[in-house]
């Protein structure tokens, strides 16, 4: 079945003048434009910001290609089509363009709770409804495949249009694994269901199993991989984002030339910052391993400052990947209690598992980032007001 998309990106066919431009384009003819208000094409753009601005509503083109080319050599498998990028600011103005593509006011996503709550809150500024579907755990987390099979398959899986997947998931810090990914695909491909998935922790492996793998590139199932610098250079502030579109090729083609309506609309990243992609990419390595050495670091002090607790009552649930992992803490202690403590005598605040969707009391969220001697604290921190809450 072929991916349905939305009503609302006009693709109606171009005017006389339109179709006219394209044919001299294909021709090689550049036409001068009588309207052409673009400053920078006149000798009027500032010193501070030169260059032409080329309108490309995919980002500029060399930024892509620096892209497609650190992502080839990333991803060690075959090139990167720079024209199956888009360069916007954020992941999250991503999933807003992605749902406007694909859903009409009404239809659904499917979003894994655990989870955080970003996408719910685009998806209701769209006007569209998130459907929950729930990760398990039995030791590690997984996908219950045939929950979800049995939603696209009921009343509600008539207005599903995308199949929300994070790679690995936060909080949980799961991967999707591969039985997970062949069978989901499969599922996606049968129902007209695009798959979007976030890919901004894939490179941060915890405690990962065998097989995992980026679902950017998936050939089976429309997919829409998005990544960025946000987590790539620890840099939230950069405001880099991309869209990477694979799958059949009769989908890609008409989500390419749909999304490019909605692109164009919003017009492209800044010049400004695409300039700087290069470097960016190329410092991307280095900070990616940086960070990975912290959080590998404290997730092993974690270990070792649990293992010598006293009471024994605290412990981490396995954590595939990521920058955060969930502590399990006894359900007799309510969760926002332990949150007031901890604010009234340490100091420290925190997110409790009900922030995610847990389905139990006794979770509570612990960042892998901060500096070694800040970390075992907060650890410290949590230890001894679960052991005062107890006594």
């Amino acid at each position: 079945m072929t991916v349905r998309f939305s009503s609302r990106v006009d693709i109606s066919a171009p005017n006389p003048i339109a179709a006219a431009e394209a044919e001299a384009r294909a021709r090689g003819v550049a036409l001068g434009k009588l309207n052409d208000s673009n400053p920078t094409r006149h000798g009027l753009a500032p010193a501070q910001v030169p260059g032409v601005y080329t309108a490309d509503p995919r980002g500029p083109r060399a930024a892509r290609e620096a892209l497609a080319a650190f992502l080839s050599r990333a991803d060690g498998a075959a090139p990167v089509d720079p024209d199956s990028l888009y360069l916007l600011s954020s992941t999250s103005e991503a999933y807003s363009w992605l749902i406007k593509l694909l859903c009409d006011a009404g239809d659904a996503v499917l979003a894994p709770k655990p989870g955080y709550p970003l996408i719910e809150s685009i998806a209701r500024l769209e006007c569209v409804d998130t459907i929950e579907y729930q990760l398990q755990f039995d030791g590690s987390w997984f996908i219950d495949t045939a929950a979800i099979e049995q939603l696209l398959y009921s009343e509600d899986g008539e207005r599903i249009r995308a199949l929300v997947l994070i790679n690995p998931n936060n909080p949980t810090g799961s991967y999707v694994k591969p039985e997970e990914r062949e069978t989901l695909v499969r599922l996606c491909r049968e129902r007209g269901i695009a798959i979007i998935a976030d890919e901004v922790f894939y490179e941060y492996a915890l405690e990962p199993f065998d097989g995992n793998a980026r679902l950017a590139g998936e050939t089976g199932a429309l997919t829409f991989a998005l990544d960025g610098f946000s987590k790539a250079l620890a840099a939230p502030h950069a405001k880099v984002g991309w869209i990477r579109v694979s799958g059949p090729a009769e989908d890609v083609a008409e989500a390419r030339r749909r999304l490019d309506v909605i692109a164009d609309d919003y017009l492209p990243m800044s010049d400004i910052i695409a300039d700087r992609m290069p470097e960016l990419l190329a410092a991307a390595p280095g900070q990616t391993m940086r960070v990975r050495e912290r959080v590998r670091a404290n997730l092993a002090a974690l270990h070792a400052m649990l293992d010598r607790d006293e009471t024994g009552v605290v412990s981490v649930l396995r954590a595939e990947g990521g920058w955060n992992v969930l502590l399990r803490t006894p359900a007799v202690i309510d969760e926002n209690e332990l949150v007031l403590r901890l604010i009234g005598e340490s100091g420290l605040t925190g997110q409790p598992g009900y922030f995610f969707d847990m389905t139990s009391n006794g979770y509570l969220a612990l960042s892998l980032l901060p500096e070694p001697d800040v970390f075992r604290r907060n650890v410290r921190a949590v230890l001894d007001a679960v052991a005062a809450m107890l006594a």
